[in-house]
């Protein structure tokens, strides 16, 4: 099974048009077994070797209050905490991708998704109608997670506005853009590059 979730990731970075894709050597499902400093190992080396301005993981919730979204929130926020707290320039910014109140109450699904409240949410990227065109086509890739794509009703759930929490930051006005305000970090690039987590 591993190998063909693999397999249909390779489709949706190609759907995406990822520059790249790293699928780390961890059990799908199996996250809550293993002890947490060994994911953070693993998730710190990988973050070590991108130098990403911004990581993106799950939020506290989980969107689906599924365990392995859970765990990877946990370890990613600790990982970024332990870097921040030795120095290091990157990454700049922490962000969780969510569900607003909104979009949440739009699950037409039989299993319950979870939102962020609107004070929570930092930051939307308004996508355009050929990205929304794109997470369909991606979705239909995952021939494994068919019937969970279902369940959530996240066809009907998802628009194009993603939002995003920050971590440790407050944006007011709502962020337009992941990158935005990182100049007041440092040294960010034009464009960043973002790693995402989970």
């Amino acid at each position: 099974m591993g190998q063909v979730r693999y397999e249909e990731m390779k489709q949706v970075a190609k759907v995406l048009g990822l520059s790249d894709l790293t699928v780390l050597d961890l059990p799908d499902s199996g996250l809550k077994e293993l002890n947490p400093t060994a994911i953070e190992s693993v998730v710190a080396t990988h973050i070590e070797c991108i130098h990403p301005d911004v990581v993106v993981t799950y939020p506290v919730h989980g969107i689906s209050g599924f365990h392995d979204h859970l765990v990877a929130h946990a370890v990613v926020k600790r990982v970024f905490a332990e870097m921040k707290a030795v120095g290091a320039d990157y990454p700049k910014r922490l962000a969780f991708v969510t569900l607003t109140e909104e979009q949440a109450k739009r699950a037409s699904g039989e299993h319950r998704l979870f939102a962020s409240t609107n004070g929570e949410i930092d930051c939307i990227v308004t996508v355009t109608d050929e990205d929304m065109e794109r997470f369909r086509t991606a979705l239909d890739c995952y021939q494994t997670y068919k019937k969970m794509i279902e369940r959530t009703g996240v066809r009907k759930t998802l628009d194009r506005d993603v939002a995003y929490e920050f971590f440790q930051e407050d944006c007011t006005p709502t962020a337009k853009d992941l990158c935005q305000g990182l100049r007041r970090y440092g040294q960010a690039k034009a464009h960043g590059s973002t790693a995402n987590a989970g």
